[in-house]
């Protein structure tokens, strides 16, 4: 009988593509990954992994098992949460990936309602962007995630079920007393050499900013880069720089000015999870409390 946390590990070498990362993601040694895939192989008496110098990669047959671990893990999954609750009442745990600006916007107040109408569900709310949330959904570190279709690098593909949420526009935020703080939507091409505060490297904000600084005609000059959008609103703030930010991100606590850019920018919020067996009750109550926003403008139909 194959072991479910190992066809896990093998699932995880197909996504990730080496043992050192399955390692890393599975808070293990990579020598003990291996101990566990070769434990695998003895399980099923066929030969999962085959060696190239001093990488593994996995064979035929280990392609096949891990591509369809995924489908026999997550139906496991939705019989333990039948036998906990029959499918009816929602129970046990949801892990939700949320990247940083939706976390106190859409997720905490969601998370909260569910605490109230549902004491025995549990829910892990993880800090993810959309460049980590993706292949933690895929590979089963998540049930759920809350992220963004209009990032390009890792696009959301036919594996994936997406429930619309919300959308979410990209403002120009400056310091209150900057002289465009007082006029409306504001030509970028204008801010050409002032400082610029963006999100870490690679990152979606950080790769929409640059885009739309080159696409008015100038390189930006970065003057800091934060990973927490707090530190970018107290940068801002304190008069030493401009930034780009979604909307959800700028927290009123903090005095900025906010404007909107001549050619609208929005981002498309959506929750996603992995396609396959119908979801379970526990994921469901979370998708639908997500869904219950009203402050937020939906995404166009069209």
């Amino acid at each position: 009988m194959m072991n479910p946390w190992r066809l896990r590990l093998l699932s995880q070498l197909d996504t990730l593509g080496t043992v050192r990362a399955v390692a890393q993601a599975a808070n293990l040694s990579p020598s003990s990954v291996s101990q566990q895939l070769a434990a695998l192989e003895a399980e099923t008496r066929t030969q999962l992994l085959e060696r190239t110098g001093r990488r593994v990669r996995l064979t035929s047959a280990g392609l096949i098992l891990a591509r369809r671990a995924r489908a026999i893990l997550d139906q496991m999954e939705g019989v333990e949460a039948e036998l906990r609750g029959f499918g009816e009442e929602p129970a046990g745990l949801v892990r939700l990936g949320c990247f940083q600006s939706a976390i106190h916007t859409m997720a905490v107040p969601a998370v909260s309602r569910l605490a109230r109408a549902h004491p025995h569900l549990d829910i892990e709310l993880l800090q993810l962007e959309p460049h980590e949330s993706m292949p933690a959904l895929r590979v089963g570190d998540v049930d759920i995630i809350i992220t963004t279709t209009d990032f390009d690098a890792l696009p959301l593909g036919p594996d994936l079920d997406l429930v619309p949420l919300a959308t979410d526009p990209v403002l120009l935020v400056l310091p209150p007393g900057h002289p465009a703080a007082g006029r409306g939507a504001v030509d970028l091409a204008a801010l050409a050499d002032e400082p610029w505060t963006f999100d870490m490297p690679q990152t979606y904000m950080a790769n929409l900013a640059l885009r739309l600084c080159r696409q008015a005609g100038f390189e930006p000059r970065v003057v800091g880069r934060f990973g927490n959008y707090m530190m970018t609103l107290q940068h801002v703030e304190a008069g030493l720089s401009i930034a780009l930010l979604p909307g959800l991100a700028v927290d009123r606590r903090y005095r900025v000015a906010t404007r909107e850019l001549p050619a609208a920018v929005t981002r498309t919020i959506t929750a996603a999870i992995r396609r396959g067996s119908p979801p379970r009750a526990a994921v469901r109550a979370v998708l639908d409390a997500l869904r219950r926003h009203p402050e937020l403008p939906l995404p166009d139909a069209g």
